[in-house]
């Protein structure tokens, strides 16, 4: 099985322009902390509520602070051929609960989380997964 048939295909995306307090009313109404943030079709970083507080609010920014100047840049994705086993060892490696889907062409088609693959793949996986997510100090 593959990412294409577990992931979240109807996905809220933010653009780089957004203004903060924009993407934070459509996250707190569609009750999500992430969006993948494409210019056009392409990813170019994801945006979440911590991201919003830590590196906007708690520096001072105002809810006019486009989305450009608090998201995560250097972001990791997944392809969408890519097989569940390998995207849950990502996962558990670098401690992150949603990837981003790619195709082929680098164009973003959905997101993965935990969540979704833990309903597809062996739980033994999915709990090593999640416990190497949470494992503190880890980077």
């Amino acid at each position: 099985m593959k990412v294409r048939d577990v992931m979240s295909k109807d996905v809220q995306v933010a653009r780089p322009d957004d203004h903060v307090q924009e993407v934070a009313m459509r996250m707190q109404s569609g009750d999500f902390g992430f969006m993948p943030v494409a210019d056009g079709d392409r990813l170019v970083g994801t945006v979440t509520d911590r991201d919003i507080v830590v590196r906007g609010i708690a520096r001072g920014l105002d809810g006019s602070t486009r989305v450009a100047e608090v998201m995560t840049h250097d972001v990791k994705s997944v392809r969408d051929d890519a097989d569940l086993k390998s995207v849950l060892d990502t996962m558990g490696g670098r401690q992150i609960r949603r990837l981003p889907v790619v195709d082929k062409n680098e164009r973003l088609v959905g997101v993965v989380s935990l969540g979704d693959l833990s309903t597809r793949v062996k739980e033994k996986y999915a709990g090593e997964a999640l416990e190497d997510i949470s494992r503190v100090g880890k980077v």
